[in-house]
């Protein structure tokens, strides 16, 4: 049985100069016996514009941790589900597998653990006629391995966000906040 109940972890990997493919997951790791695995398993139905999808590499071939994903923003268009299903879920998986190759994941414990993921898939990628999907490959692919590992080392720490309070601020707050 594993003593990973309730990790969280996110990333942020942006695109390449004039693309939309940035990468921005969020994830839950966790026991399937505990609040990770009710959480999993409520996510079994389908909510309207937000189609949640067991993570497959390809036919047949469901990760370990099994995991589920979902869109973050409300799903414009075929074309879109498209992506969100084929290059993204795939380096989503494939982030996962090298996880568990590179011990980042206990492999004895990937029946015992399951994730969730939400995850950015910008809403223009689908419309636009440069979209590099090896650029969308790669971002979702780094993202989810820096999450999954920041998820189980507990980073950033409460030390580490106490002494960048000042230095680190959300983009966002630019000409909003001086520090």
């Amino acid at each position: 049985m594993t003593d990973i109940w309730f990790r969280t972890g996110e990333a942020t990997v942006l695109a390449a100069d004039g693309q939309f493919t940035d990468a921005m997951p969020e994830i839950l790791i966790g026991s399937v016996r505990g609040p990770a695995g009710q959480a999993f398993a409520s996510m079994m139905g389908q909510a309207a514009g937000h189609t949640r999808m067991f993570v497959i590499r390809d036919l047949n071939q469901m990760v370990r941790p099994a995991t589920m994903m979902t869109s973050k923003v409300t799903i414009p268009s075929a074309a879109y589900v498209e992506l969100l299903g084929g290059v993204v879920q795939a380096a989503i998986g494939d982030a996962i597998v090298d996880c568990l190759a590179e011990g980042i994941l206990p492999k004895d414990e990937a029946d015992e653990l399951c994730m969730i993921v939400m995850v950015w898939l910008d809403p223009r990628c689908p419309e636009d006629p440069n979209l590099d999907q090896k650029d969308l490959y790669r971002t979702n692919y780094e993202a989810m391995k820096i999450a999954i590992e920041r998820a189980l080392t507990g980073k950033p720490t409460a030390d580490e966000l106490i002494a960048n309070r000042k230095s680190v601020k959300h983009y966002a707050l630019d000409g909003v906040v001086e520090y």
